[in-house]
């Protein structure tokens, strides 16, 4: 089994010293032709089942030691979509998945891959579930975004604590909230909330827009649900303001946050429990 690892491992990487690298932030990625299956299930018997397994259902050889698991297509659950919640993702953002790879686990960017190839893979995860043959969700709609302020981030702030975000992603968060060692993902495997602190990508994406697409979309398969109902366009853009002054760069609004804090930190009241 550690041979099997390994030489995909070896593979991958000769694939990737000699091709393209991985996606920048805000590349714009997205299929040209419809795939063909038949093609798909050749590569995927090449790069995907050691992982994902022949039926598709996440049990590969190499899952055992794999944490989070790999994703079960037969159930037809995709965290990252810009359809609503419980509905099937767009072939744009299986493709999009499959190019950029998800942050925080075993799943890397398969932009080394040739576009068609990408293509090919799509169709082929479709075939592995009946569910593909009511189609894809629409995806919504993603309005302009509100000027990043310092008003806009406190309001964002009054948000994550109000939504009580803070519960599994930590006060400050890390991802270490008091629910986050409990929570399970739809098949009752551990699952860790996003540490904000730990990178610049989110799990489905880079950039500002991203971020809000997470919110109103949830993350299907997991205890992140979709807040569509619960925010305004304007609150949830407040919130993903807020959210950029956690992360470990200089973001527009992480400047403007560090540039207002150090005279104000004494107004803000802790974000968590409140007695």
């Amino acid at each position: 089994m550690r041979l099997t690892i390994l030489t995909a491992a070896a593979g991958l990487g000769a694939l990737i010293l000699a091709t393209s690298p991985a996606p920048t932030s805000g590349q714009a990625m997205q299929p040209h032709h419809a795939g063909n299956a038949a093609a798909g299930k050749k590569e995927y018997r090449r790069y995907c089942v050691g992982c994902h397994g022949k039926a598709g259902d996440g049990m590969g050889e190499n899952a055992m030691w794999i944490e989070p698991r790999p994703r079960d297509f037969t159930s037809a659950a995709f965290k990252c979509r810009s359809t609503p919640t419980g509905t099937l993702p767009t072939d744009n953002d299986l493709y999009n998945s499959i190019t950029r790879g998800f942050v925080a686990t075993n799943m890397p960017s398969w932009l080394p891959l040739s576009q068609t190839t990408r293509e090919d893979l799509v169709a082929y995860v479709k075939t592995f579930s009946g569910r593909w043959q009511a189609g894809p969700g629409t995806p919504i709609a993603v309005p302009a975004e509100t000027p990043a302020t310092i008003e806009s981030i406190l309001k964002g702030r009054e948000t994550f604590q109000k939504m009580e975000c803070w519960k599994c992603h930590g006060p400050a968060g890390h991802g270490d909230g008091p629910s986050a060692s409990t929570l399970l993902d739809s098949k009752d495997n551990p699952i860790r909330p996003y540490n904000f602190a730990a990178g610049s990508r989110f799990k489905c994406g880079s950039t500002n827009e991203d971020l809000y697409r997470i919110f109103m979309t949830g993350v299907d398969g997991t205890p992140m649900p979709s807040f569509a109902d619960n925010l305004q366009p304007e609150d949830a853009w407040n919130l993903v303001h807020f959210l950029r002054t956690l992360q470990p760069l200089q973001t527009p609004e992480a400047t403007l946050w560090q540039a207002w804090l150090p005279s104000h930190a004494s107004e803000l009241t802790p974000i968590g429990p409140q007695e």
